[in-house]
């Protein structure tokens, strides 16, 4: 068992699952072993495309790849209206679970996932992979540093793209069967994990919508944000859009330092990320510049963040298969406090963009 790999099956053959099949087999610890589609010449030209190991098996159904006994871990890439249904069974057939975000359309939905996952012993994670990157961790180090940064006061994250016409009409995430939560669900659950990361993963006490979302014949939003405010003063805002410039900030102010970047969810360059952080900095004697300047950090990565997610997650696996240990509560957490600031934002837009307390 030590030697094994953990072996994934991909249900579904969206787009992400290129990236992430990728992010499998660069993964030292994972092999793809499957793939399933609703054709069986789709997920056969997936496999093909994608440079699958040549045993990896094909299958034609969902169903055929959940029952196959040669598979520990399923990555889930389908539609968030599809996520409930195909989460569940894939932990009832005692299958990990890595699924894309978001995990549910709500938290309802979500706790009946976690339940499944519990109920089975299953691991499961969502793929918001970012955090998983080595950069992450190092600028958590200056967050946490009291004398460098101080104590967290406010953040702002913005993430955008510009989207097609074709995209607009035709991507699931603007169809309300199938992605419902729209620019909120796919973009805005960067904004709030970035939230949530900066503030040690403690809720906010209130989250109000911002007035003006822009939404879609169908109802699905386009483009919305929020401000989150907790008890002891801290508070960030987020927006995202699907019609803006491609846009990744992400700003955490201290009451010592500032942390900043903007390429926060996908790096520049694949092997290398950068960040600027700025402690104590000050105004020169006549005020026509700074002293104490901003400096930039750049961090090397021997693997993409992707795989440094698959990695994490197959080492959880294969705690639990060779050492009997119980699935990890740190991601389903995580993930869950996330869907808690989603669903309220939704909520307050639902009020006339009220402020929602986050119930936990």
């Amino acid at each position: 068992m030590a030697d094994l790999p953990i072996r994934f099956g991909i249900i579904g053959c969206a787009e992400i699952a290129r990236k992430v099949s990728r992010a499998i087999q660069l993964a030292p610890n994972a092999t793809v072993s499957a793939v399933a589609s609703r054709s069986l010449d789709k997920a056969a030209n997936f496999a093909q495309a994608n440079g699958f190991p040549p045993e990896a098996k094909i299958y034609g159904s969902y169903e055929s790849l959940l029952d196959d006994p040669d598979v520990d871990a399923v990555y889930l890439p389908l539609p968030t209206s599809l996520h409930l249904k195909w989460a569940v069974l894939t932990a009832q057939k005692k299958k990990h679970l890595l699924t894309e975000k978001p995990v549910a359309l709500n938290v309802g939905e979500f706790d009946q996932i976690l339940k499944a996952c519990d109920d089975n012993g299953v691991q499961i994670m969502d793929g918001t992979m970012w955090v998983h990157n080595p950069r992450t961790h190092k600028m958590k180090q200056f967050l946490n540093d009291k004398e460098r940064f101080g104590q967290l006061k406010k953040v702002n994250s913005c993430f955008t793209f510009f989207a097609d016409s074709d995209y607009l009409k035709n991507d699931i995430r603007v169809k309300p069967d199938l992605d419902a939560l729209g620019a909120l669900g796919d973009a805005g659950w960067y904004g709030i994990r970035s939230i949530l990361w900066a503030a040690d993963y403690e809720l906010p006490k209130t989250v109000t919508a911002m007035r003006d979302p822009v939404l879609n014949e169908a109802g699905v939003l386009l483009e919305c944000g929020a401000s989150l405010l907790w008890d002891n003063g801290k508070v960030a805002t987020f927006h995202c859009s699907f019609l803006s410039n491609l846009t990744m900030n992400l700003t955490a102010i201290g009451t010592l330092g500032t942390l900043h970047l903007t390429d926060f969810i996908i790096p520049y360059r694949e092997p290398e990320a950068s960040y600027t952080t700025s402690t104590k900095p000050n105004f020169n004697e006549l005020v026509t510049g700074w002293v104490q300047l901003p400096s930039e950090h750049t961090v090397t990565v021997d693997l993409p963040q992707e795989a440094c997610m698959v990695r994490e997650f197959a080492s959880l696996v294969k705690n639990i298969k060779k050492n009997g240990a119980h699935p990890d509560k740190k991601w389903p957490t995580i993930s869950r406090k996330t869907q808690l600031v989603l669903d309220a934002v939704k909520a307050s837009i639902e009020k006339d963009f009220r402020p929602v307390e986050i119930v936990s």
